[in-house]
């Protein structure tokens, strides 16, 4: 199994939404509801302020260190979404280069990718 897996949360993510008159978002609501469930073993999540993309709902990373793929997702919802987010994590931990097979990964994932940014080593010249 690779080394540890980092779920970032945007937390200044609106979702096209009005922010509350206290000034929380839906990305701070997403973090809140995610850091509030069990992750697997190695994995965790932490805030990040914005991952510019702002007008497709609220967005996240998954990444695991040099060796491995970097994905951002988006078109997230804080109400519907942290149980396949943490499904998703689980999964991208299981792997030695952050490829989840397609046949395997949350159809949110399969239709959201926003970027994938590709591992620092083992890259060819």
């Amino acid at each position: 199994m690779a080394e540890q897996t980092e779920l970032l949360v945007c937390v200044t993510c609106k979702r096209g939404t009005e922010v509350t008159e206290d000034g929380e978002r839906p990305g701070q609501r997403l973090y809140d509801a995610l850091s509030a469930r069990e992750f697997p073993e190695g994995v965790t999540v932490k805030p990040v302020e914005c991952l510019q993309n702002c007008d497709h709902g609220c967005t996240v990373a998954l990444r695991g260190g040099a060796a491995r793929w970097t994905y951002v997702y988006g078109n997230l919802h804080e109400a519907s979404h942290p149980d396949m987010l943490i499904e998703g994590a689980g999964l991208y931990h299981e792997t030695n280069d952050g490829l989840i097979p397609w046949r395997s990964r949350p159809e949110h994932f399969k239709r959201n990718c926003v970027a994938r940014i590709p591992p620092l080593e083992g890259q060819n010249d």
